[in-house]
């Protein structure tokens, strides 16, 4: 019997060069790929902030993504990842970027 992998959600909030290098569009396509959920938008203190939830694989990987790869052109300070939680089924359904 396959045991489902956990879900997971987590808050982010990324730091450094990350406006206007087209970081949450990245972001978005990065995260239907590996078919999480959430949202994203810039922030007035020029980060980029959100919540990504999904199985942990997935998670993990965008989790390397957010801290230390962005998108072309984007430099990461750091990333803070906030309110870990396990959950029972997904509490948002597909991907946006917010405005």
């Amino acid at each position: 019997m396959n045991i489902p992998e956990p879900l997971v959600s987590v808050d982010f909030e990324v730091f450094g060069k990350v406006q206007g290098v087209f970081f949450t569009k990245y972001l978005k396509e990065m995260s239907e790929q590996l078919a999480l959920n959430g949202w994203c938008k810039n922030t007035k203190q020029g980060t980029i902030c959100g919540k990504i939830q999904g199985p942990k694989p997935g998670i993990d990987h965008m989790v390397v993504w957010l801290t230390s790869i962005g998108s072309p052109g984007s430099v990461i300070e750091r990333c803070n990842l906030t309110n870990w939680q396990t959950l029972a089924k997904p509490e948002i359904k597909g991907f946006s970027i917010r405005f």
